[in-house]
């Protein structure tokens, strides 16, 4: 009896271990939120590349995962879709510049259909609010005397990889700049068609180059990325939908082409071109279909 009492309470541990084991597994595994998110580092100086990487628990294999990143002043400074691998991790690298240029506390959020999440960095170099450096002590007369007088010759940065040096500043070579216009690209496939191309020269090299275009681009991307990225996801399922898309967007093209051949050099060249080209595109989309369908119910 004793030896059987033994092999009972043998076999009773056994099974209590057993089951507190296969009870951390399982609570380790829900532990696992629906979408992780996180950056290489904590905080980045002007032209550092910012690695974000994270995880989609119960990816599908089509659907893509929306990057965002928000300025200290509440603002969206980039913007990035990306599809996972088939295991559901994701990746990509955003350069600290452009848009990135206010120093403070940054929000990077993801999504992927209704699930999110979110993390933070610091930028630390950049126009804005420097932090002043530190006083420092008068040096002793006879030193002062002795030593020569600091030269107040600025050296030029050293820009980061993905970078070229603009004005004295790092910013974003074309090619990686974030913030690409989400719905030309689903409609023309890749972020190197020649529409995508004319339309991401227009906004650096004409829009973004005076303060009231900087202006409307932070107002027309708050608006923007707001439902873009859902109707980019529903041209990458429809075709149709995709080239009627493709169709619409080919009036707005040809009107913005004519910053092509103007010289803006002014706030006020910029307000009244940019203002022309908003009346037109409403003329092209809104008003000229009216009148079409007025006059056609007119004759019946």
């Amino acid at each position: 009896m004793k030896l059987s009492g033994k092999f009972l309470l043998i076999i009773l541990s056994l099974s209590v271990i057993s089951y507190g084991m296969s009870s951390s597994v399982y609570a380790s595994s829900h532990n696992v939120p629906p979408i992780s998110l996180m950056t290489d580092l904590f905080s980045y100086g002007t032209g550092d590349a910012i690695l974000i990487s994270g995880f989609v628990k119960d990816y599908d294999g089509v659907n893509q995962v929306v990057i965002q990143i928000f300025a200290p002043n509440g603002n969206l400074a980039s913007v990035a879709q990306i599809s996972p691998t088939s295991d559901g991790n994701f990746s990509t690298t955003m350069i600290a510049s452009g848009m990135i240029k206010k120093v403070g506390e940054y929000i990077v959020k993801v999504s992927y259909g209704p699930q999110s999440n979110q993390t933070i960095f610091e930028f630390t170099g950049g126009e804005g609010d420097v932090v002043a450096a530190p006083a420092q002590a008068a040096p002793e007369p006879e030193m002062a005397a002795m030593e020569p007088e600091p030269s107040m010759d600025v050296s030029e940065p050293v820009c980061g990889k993905g970078t070229v040096l603009k004005d004295g500043l790092c910013v974003v070579e074309q090619n990686e700049r974030g913030g690409g216009c989400l719905i030309a690209t689903a409609a023309y496939g890749s972020e190197m068609a020649p529409q995508i191309q004319f339309l991401r020269e227009i906004r650096d090299n004409t829009v973004l180059q005076t303060e009231s275009g900087t202006s409307f681009m932070t107002g027309f991307n708050q608006f923007y990325y707001s439902f873009s990225p859902v109707i980019a996801d529903y041209e990458r399922e429809n075709p149709a939908f995709k080239e009627t898309v493709k169709l619409a967007l080919t009036p707005m093209l040809t009107s913005l082409a004519i910053l092509n051949y103007v010289d803006i050099d002014s706030e006020a060249e910029m307000l009244g071109y940019g203002i022309g080209i908003i009346l037109l595109n409403i003329g092209m989309y809104f008003v000229a279909p009216a009148v079409i369908i007025m006059k056609i119910k007119n004759r019946k």
